[in-house]
């Protein structure tokens, strides 16, 4: 299973930018879904999860309000809907899943870079 990042860019504060998590292989095997973020010079740090059906979701402290997370199981694809960025948001975004059955996220994908300008 391979998962491909793609969407990030440079924005100005208070924009918004969306991120997509497209995973290709053995699509079915996946479960819960989420975004970490790694910002210069810190580690990475879970932004988001999405479980496998999309009823459920759960977000870091501080993206919660701003940031959305949605799946759609038909294109293998989830998303990550940044709302209200600020400098602080400005990582690299990584997308991870957890094959069904795991409790650890074992597929990660090569991030996106994601830059915000106050």
């Amino acid at each position: 299973v391979q998962l491909v990042e793609s969407g990030g860019g440079s924005v100005q504060a208070g924009d918004s930018l969306t991120l997509s998590c497209a995973s290709s292989g053995r699509a079915s095997e996946i479960g819960t879904m989420a975004w970490f973020r790694r910002a210069p010079g810190k580690g990475r740090i879970f932004v988001g999860a999405i479980t496998r059906g999309g009823d459920s979701t759960g977000y870091e402290d501080s993206v919660k309000g701003r940031f959305t997370i949605s799946r759609d199981n038909t294109k293998n694809t989830i998303y990550l809907q940044m709302n209200s960025l600020n400098a602080e948001d400005t990582a690299i975004y990584y997308c991870a899943a957890k094959l069904l059955g795991s409790t650890q996220y074992t597929l990660w994908g090569q991030g996106t870079q994601v830059t915000v300008s106050s």
